[in-house]
């Protein structure tokens, strides 16, 4: 659903010389290289039909999958026996935690989770949660009717648990295994500007999780036929269309993609409407329903204070070392604009030194490309104002930021959200956008941090910020605040 645009962002005319034109010669991109598993028919001598070719494909790349979620389920089913006092003994529970997994994985593909082509990282979360939740159900319901259910039923719940936790690494490795066999994802022909189609295959190429492998340019629209072209037609133009040249689009095509907010496919608060039987997208409010506000506070409160409690020697220790290094106050206060345009006094570990405007005004006397930067995105790789080796490692590690777990306890920020940013980089953004940040609470971490984390300029966070606003949830910050640990381990750039 994020990849849907509206019927208006179709071509105006779309004929066979229209779209070799407008996606430019074979040489305007460096051209994409085709599959393996694509090339087995040609290499065989063996003339196999484009649709028969893909659900081989598919089948191929789900049943890699599926094993990869066995795999997931029987290192669940290990971990599990850690902590029963009877261990491996119990046969019935080795059959009954087999019939869990078998039920669990045929509900996750009755959610199209195999392969799960175009489908969110939250969404995934979200169904693969759904689907054990039901099994639990079922398991519940057998505790009641069978002799030793009662005594099955809480290691079945945590194998099913631990499922969920292994799950998001094996699925990882599956559709890694899966790309590098030649099997992830389905041909893409991209129909649009000449000046676009450069950066929409390079983020569909970055992006391949999304299962769209994107062609440079496209042949004469009578040659894409489903036997010998791509399956996937994406459109993204900007001038607008009539409904006629859909059927043409179909016939070539076994999909057609209409892209919005490309090249970062992220479309703000577009949903699936049917009206009287009529279908369309509608573009909805976020808003968001005061009982999830409620369950999202109380999930802050039910993390934030364990974690304050577990973390205060880190805190300790790193306020200690920026002592050491440059004595004087350790935290330090900073208003930043909370919900509705409330001051929120973000708290933080303090890791530059005391001067640091001072250095800051002197570097950019002396080095006009280090302001030019800082104008863009608001960070500097090579920051003189950063206390040496201990202020990078707070930064890197996103430690400095733990203090603002107090912030989150007060109510004043949640665990996830558009960051508080100081008033100089809400004053780059234009009033509009601003609006927008204030109708939700500020976070810890949010959408940006993890997608691209402080290499993302003005245009593209107030992109990702607008795109999770309008498309806020519980799970979509389950999923934020779970990516959040990969990324600071991979400690690219600072929150």
């Amino acid at each position: 659903m994020s990849l849907l645009a509206s019927i208006s962002d179709l071509p105006k005319a779309i004929t066979p010389n229209d779209v070799a034109k407008r996606t430019g010669p074979a040489n305007s991109v460096p051209p994409a290289n085709p599959a393996r598993a694509d090339q087995v028919g040609k290499r065989s001598g063996l003339n196999i039909p484009g649709p028969l070719r893909r659900r081989a494909l598919r089948l191929a790349t789900s049943s890699i999958l599926v094993a990869g979620d066995i795999a997931s389920y029987l290192i669940a089913y290990s971990l599990l026996l850690l902590f029963l006092p009877y261990g491996s003994e119990n046969m019935l529970l080795e059959r009954a935690c087999a019939l869990a997994a078998l039920a669990a994985i045929i509900l996750y593909a009755s959610s199209a989770l195999y392969p799960g082509y175009r489908i969110h990282d939250h969404e995934h979360l979200r169904r693969r949660t759904m689907a054990s939740v039901k099994v639990a159900v079922i398991a519940a319901l057998g505790a009641i009717l069978l002799p030793e259910g009662t005594r099955l039923l809480l290691p079945i719940l945590g194998f099913l648990g631990l499922g969920l936790i292994v799950q998001p690494a094996m699925h990882g490795v599956a559709r890694g295994l899966s790309r590098r066999l030649g099997l992830w994802g389905e041909r893409a022909v991209i129909i649009g500007s000449r000046n676009r189609i450069p950066a929409l295959v390079a983020h569909f190429t970055d992006h391949w999780q999304y299962g769209i492998r994107p062609e440079s340019s496209s042949p004469d629209i009578s040659e894409l036929s489903p036997d010998n072209g791509p399956s996937i037609a994406l459109i993204a133009d900007d001038t607008g269309s009539h409904i006629a040249e859909l059927a043409t689009l179909r016939k070539a095509f076994a999909e057609v993609i209409l892209l919005s907010d490309t090249p970062n496919v992220k479309v703000a608060g577009l949903r699936p409407a049917e009206v009287g039987g009529e279908i369309g997208v509608r573009l909805a409010s976020s808003g968001g329903a005061a009982n999830s506000n409620l369950v999202r506070r109380a999930l802050d409160l039910a993390i934030a204070i364990p974690a304050v409690l577990v973390l205060m020697p880190v805190i300790l220790i790193a306020a200690a070392a920026i002592y050491v290094i440059d004595p004087g106050p350790v935290f330090f206060r900073h208003a930043r604009e909370g919900l509705f345009g409330k001051p929120v006094h973000v708290l933080k570990l303090r890791t530059m030194y005391r001067d640091a405007e001072q250095r800051l005004e002197a570097l950019f006397r002396d080095n006009p490309a280090a302001q030019a930067e800082w104008s863009t995105h608001f960070k500097l790789r090579e920051d003189p104002r950063v206390l040496p080796v201990i202020g990078h490692l707070l930064r890197a590690s996103s430690i400095d930021e733990l203090p603002q777990l107090v912030n989150i306890i007060a109510g004043e920020m949640a665990f996830v959200g558009p960051r508080p940013f100081p008033e100089y980089h809400l004053s780059a953004m234009d009033g509009e956008f601003r609006d927008k940040r204030r109708s939700v609470i500020p976070g810890l971490t949010g959408l940006w941090q993890i997608s691209e984390r402080s290499d993302a300029d003005i245009e593209l966070q107030q992109q990702l910020d607008g795109f999770y606003i309008d498309n806020r949830s519980l799970w979509f910050d389950w999923h934020i605040l779970l990516s959040t640990i990969p990324a600071v381990l991979k400690g690219k750039g600072a929150c």
